[in-house]
Order: C-alpha cells, then sequence, then structure tokens
C-alpha cells in the first residue's frame, strides 16, 4: 500500500479512534466516578488521558513507513 493511501486511511481511523475513545471514557467516568474521591477521579483522568497514545503511536508509526522500492 503506497504511503498516502496508508496516511489517508490512517487519519481516518485516528479520527474515529480518538472520537469513540473519548465518548467511552467520559461515559465510564460519569458511571463510575459521580462519589469518587478527588484522588481517584484524578488518577482515572491521568490514565485515560494518556492511554489512548499508544495504539495512536502504533497507527503513526505505520502511516511513515517508507514505501517499498520499486523492484
Amino acid at each position: 500500500m503506497p504511503q498516502r493511501i496508508r496516511k489517508l486511511v490512517g487519519t481516518i481511523v485516528l479520527v474515529i479512534f480518538v472520537s469513540s475513545y473519548a465518548l467511552i471514557a467520559m461515559t465510564v467516568a460519569a458511571a463510575r466516578l459521580p462519589n469518587a474521591s478527588g484522588w481517584a477521579q484524578l488518577i482515572f483522568f491521568m490514565v485515560a488521558g494518556l492511554l489512548w497514545v499508544l495504539p495512536a503511536a502504533a497507527l503513526i508509526a505505520w502511516m511513515s513507513k517508507p514505501d517499498r522500492p520499486a523492484a
């Protein structure tokens, strides 16, 4: 797959993934954290705020791979 197509596909997937992840994280927080302490909320939001970075980094690495040289 050419890099240009990988970047297009990766961008679309990344936008859908980050939007879905944010909605899921907000839903979990609203369902589980209303009565939690401030520290528990802080830890949840710190972890949830950084957890999306790992799959996004893998996707960006895939998008950035150079094209194979033509044989």
